[in-house]
């Protein structure tokens, strides 16, 4: 079984090419204008052990919004699409990641059925900039809206809260390593799954 996907999404506003392999090594190639999102990407992949490739190009001198959101819906739509239909998988998924002072709790339900909740962050941290010496910056506000996106695309549950935390860079690297953690857990093969991990049969 083959658990991958390529997408192609092109807008007036952003050229976004994703590919993913959920049973990868965690390689990542990444570039999408914006450093901060680059390094949270890798870090996903490489914790999520998703060999991931992302390849945007934005309107960055308008700001990074625009570029952030349409690669975390290309993100979500090829992970979709690598899943399948979810024969064998665990289905859910938890971790909890430390990061320094800053500590993030995630879990994940592939079921088919988009949401998240995302709780936690201290006030403020929507309107910290990050970055932006050698390309577009990041703010705070974006990762609650990456989630957000990547869950309804990608069709899954997804509830992040962020138990505690101070640096700003650590709050978001927490965020995004637990998700990967939990997202790994829940895409994983169990051996002792014979089908759909579903009453209802179909995820």
């Amino acid at each position: 079984m083959t658990r991958t996907a390529t997408l192609d999404r092109q807008t007036k506003e952003s050229k976004v090419h994703v590919g993913v392999d959920l049973d990868g090594a965690g390689r990542a190639d990444v570039s999408t204008g914006v450093g901060f999102y680059d390094h949270m990407l890798t870090s996903f992949a490489r914790h999520s052990l998703v060999d991931l490739t992302v390849l945007t190009e934005g309107d960055t001198h308008v700001d990074a919004h625009h570029t952030v959101e349409d690669t975390a819906i290309g993100l979500g739509q090829a992970l979709r699409e690598a899943l399948g239909d979810k024969q064998g998988i665990r289905r859910f998924g938890d971790a909890m990641v430390p990061l320094d002072e800053a500590l993030v709790q995630c879990a994940v339900d592939v079921s088919g059925r988009p949401y998240c909740v995302h709780v936690g962050e201290p006030d403020g941290q929507a309107y910290v900039v990050i970055g932006g010496a050698t390309g577009a910056s990041y703010a705070g506000s974006l990762t609650r809206h990456v989630f957000e996106t990547v869950a309804f695309h990608a069709q899954i549950a997804l509830h992040v809260r962020v138990l505690s935390g101070r640096d700003p860079h650590h709050l978001v690297e927490a965020q995004f390593k637990a998700f990967a953690r939990a997202f790994r857990d829940a895409v994983a093969i169990d051996p002792r799954e014979t089908g759909v991990p579903s009453t209802k049969g179909s995820l």
